[in-house]
């Protein structure tokens, strides 16, 4: 079976001399692309590294998303997967790699706006960089761990996404085991400017990180997209 995607495989230099491997989801017909938004990219940030958190925990998402027109980007931050490095425990190193995708999406492939989606511990990373890259548009978190013992590792992270005046989408399973709804809406009452939740009835953490959700998070993602 001929997918309507194709996957190129890239190296984009981060600093301190870190090299990630990356791997950018394209429609198989550029001139399939939606139209309007062509020039958007979505970048997706994994979960934890060191729990195993890899890029190829997104092909199911990044997938879809290409077979419905957009380009989509994974990459494995500092010391997982194919990339040189070392993680770190805070994510605070990893903050460097995502924006230094983005910066290298915009030189290289054209990209004038990018939406930044974190899973899981990727999402306090990417809501770090969200800021700090101006091509940044929109920024979705799936299962951000705002809960008690998640904070002590990624407390720090919570200020820029919630401080950032650029829309944001937080998807999360009323079950999700480190952030209860409540702690989730108790976090989000500080928030600045367009702040929404999607709410996955009875769906756990790590469900949602599974293929079976993928096809239902990427259509949160597209419809959040042609709200922007």
């Amino acid at each position: 079976m001929s997918s309507n995607f194709i996957v190129e495989s890239c190296s984009v230099d981060s600093e301190e001399g870190v090299k990630l491997h990356t791997r950018v989801f394209k429609p198989r017909n550029e001139g399939e692309e939606v139209s309007d938004d062509g020039n958007l990219v979505i970048v997706l940030v994994h979960p934890f590294s060191l729990l195993g958190g890899c890029q190829a925990l997104l092909k199911g998402i990044a997938s879809e998303l290409a077979s419905k027109g957009f380009k989509a980007v994974t990459f494995d931050t500092r010391g997982a997967g194919k990339s040189t490095g070392r993680a770190t425990l805070t994510g605070f190193a990893e903050v460097k790699d995502v924006v230094a995708v983005c910066r290298w999406l915009c030189q290289n492939v054209g990209a004038h706006r990018i939406l930044l989606v974190g899973s899981s511990a990727g999402a306090p990373i990417a809501g770090s960089a969200v800021d700090q890259v101006e091509q940044v548009v929109g920024y979705v978190s799936l299962g951000y761990p705002f809960g008690l013992m998640a904070s002590i590792l990624f407390g720090r992270h919570h200020k820029a996404i919630l401080s950032s005046p650029k829309p944001k989408l937080f998807v999360m399973g009323t079950q999700d085991g480190f952030t209860s709804v409540s702690q989730l809406k108790k976090k989000l009452k500080s928030a600045v400017g367009r702040t929404e939740t999607h709410l996955i009835e009875g769906v756990s953490h790590f469900q949602m990180e599974g293929p079976e959700y993928d096809s239902q998070v990427t259509d949160i993602i597209c419809n959040f997209i042609s709200s922007l």
